[in-house]
């Protein structure tokens, strides 16, 4: 049997329809594939920006009429390119397993000092969505103090506009980092010229990788599409083993939400959906084109919520009430050659510390991320409050295996292989909080609680419930299996009575 795959004429294109292709062959050894590569309007149309175009789906429009006429069998997309809405004759039959969704950060080296100097700053982007997200985003999270902060639009393939940000004067580029990973990890010779030349830019250029809680993707950013005819059932057959459903699931969902807003590339909206052990993860942030302000993290568990219950029986009700220690600096020095830093908490990092240029710094969160970009830290990315397992998936970006320490306390959570590094050590606060007539417990950390139990072995048995990553993790390890919520706040409105 033999199957052709189209897909547009771009690096990337062609990367990620060899990826199917290979894939297809994979799971059927006796198929033979063809490619079919072609123009689409979105790329002879070079000048306007992507949102200011009248037609849908300018990447992907172009080929359905060959996949109708049988000029090629699947058509393999970027998905975020596709339509919002449905296709009556086509329709997506598989997707691979999901690249990062986030979005990457290019910033010049050569150009960084001026922005320092000036607190004025300019991106390149064609995302009406990034740069309203962005505008608030960065003014916390970069470590200078900007005044003004300037998007510009940009058109090209990912290397050309990468090739545009070099040849300029503007200071940065923000780029979907699958299309910089696909790129970077493609097997194929013929890419060898743009890999260079991709490496050679980021040699030249500080990144960070932006959170999606901040910055949720595009609607099925990072994510294949696999188009077919729909009267294919036989092609439907062919695709089901490749099918990531975890993948299908979460950009359904995604572009479900764009949808209920009117959809199109011209919004500035995203939605991000992470599948989780813990539960179904949605980051919306945005504005609507009537005005309405988007800004919602929520959860939906994997089990389910106990019953809700009256306020005074919750503890606490204010989070600084939880704060059971002070803290004290353990004098340590940093490795003549430091690995990749990841900060538990911005105090972990030692104020005389002086970091290398170009060292990887990873936060546990955003907040930590915002508290040392205050100390002049240039950030590379966050674990989201996830926890350190959540991966960072950056060695494929920097080019080698990474070696990690994390910064903690001195008897912090640690997990798998990455070695921790006590910068500090908790000294419980004197005194002794009275927890008597409380069922239901909120612990912002391990330690928190394990100094709780250790005073009150009664509470053992009452209802926790915990932010996901390792807090969670050291109450399970303590024989409790707690409640997850995103924060402290989330879990007073929809627990208490």
């Amino acid at each position: 049997m033999r199957v052709t795959i189209a897909s547009r004429r771009s690096d990337l294109a062609r990367i990620q329809a060899y990826q199917v292709g290979e894939a297809l062959q994979t799971a059927h050894p006796q198929i033979e594939i063809n490619y079919s590569f072609h123009e689409s309007l979105g790329d002879r149309n070079q000048n306007d920006p992507l949102w200011q175009m009248p037609e849908k789906g300018v990447f992907t429009q172009d080929f359905r009429a060959g996949l109708l006429q049988g000029e090629f069998d699947l058509v393999v997309h970027s998905w975020e390119d596709l339509a919002i809405e449905e296709d009556p004759e086509t329709e997506v039959a598989a997707t691979l397993s999901r690249a990062d969704a986030r979005d990457l950060l290019l910033v010049r080296e050569d150009r960084w000092p001026e922005v320092e100097r000036t607190g004025v700053m300019s991106i390149f982007t064609s995302s009406p969505r990034r740069s309203y997200n962005l505008e608030s985003f960065l003014r916390e999270a970069l470590p200078a103090r900007l005044r003004e902060l300037n998007f510009t639009n940009v058109r090209g393939n990912v290397p050309t506009r990468v090739r545009k940000l070099l040849q300029s004067e503007t200071d940065g580029l923000i780029v979907a980092k699958a299309a910089i990973d696909r790129l970077l990890s493609a097997k194929q010779s013929e890419f060898a010229a743009t890999q260079q030349e991709l490496r050679s830019a980021l040699s030249q250029c500080r990144w960070m990788v932006l959170p999606l809680r901040d910055n949720p993707a595009a609607p099925a950013q990072g994510a294949l599409a696999v188009e077919i005819a729909r009267r294919r059932a036989d092609l439907r057959e062919l695709l089901a083993p490749l099918n990531c459903a975890d993948t299908f699931a979460a950009v359904t969902r995604e572009r479900e939400i764009l949808r209920g807003y009117g959809g199109g590339c011209h919004q500035k909206i995203g939605a991000s959906v992470l599948l989780r052990p813990f539960g179904e993860l949605t980051f919306l942030r945005g504005v609507t084109d009537d005005g309405e302000v988007l800004d919602r993290c929520s959860l939906r568990t994997s089990k389910p919520r106990p019953p809700k219950i009256d306020r005074d029986k919750m503890w606490p009700l204010d989070v600084s009430d939880a704060d059971w220690f002070s803290r004290e600096a353990i004098p340590v020095k940093p490795a003549v050659e430091p690995p990749a830093l990841w900060i538990a908490k911005a105090d972990a990092l030692p104020d005389d510390w002086r970091l290398c240029p170009g060292q990887i710094v990873w936060a546990s969160g955003v907040k930590t991320w915002k508290r040392l970009a205050r100390r002049g830290v240039w950030v590379n990315g966050s674990a989201e409050s996830l926890g350190q397992q959540e991966p960072q998936n950056i060695e494929t970006l920097v080019g080698f295996p990474l070696n990690w320490l994390k910064l903690t306390h001195e008897s912090g959570y640690t997990e798998g292989e990455m070695p921790a590094l006590g910068t500090y050590r908790l000294m419980p606060n004197n005194g002794r909080v009275d927890l008597e007539g409380k069922e239901y417990f909120f612990w912002k950390s391990g330690s928190s609680f394990e100094h709780a139990l250790s005073l009150n072995p009664w509470i053992e048995s009452m209802t926790h419930f915990c932010g996901p990553g390792n807090t969670q993790r050291t109450l399970e390890k303590n024989g409790v299996q707690p409640f997850v919520f995103l924060d402290h706040t989330q879990w007073l409105e929809e627990m208490s009575v």
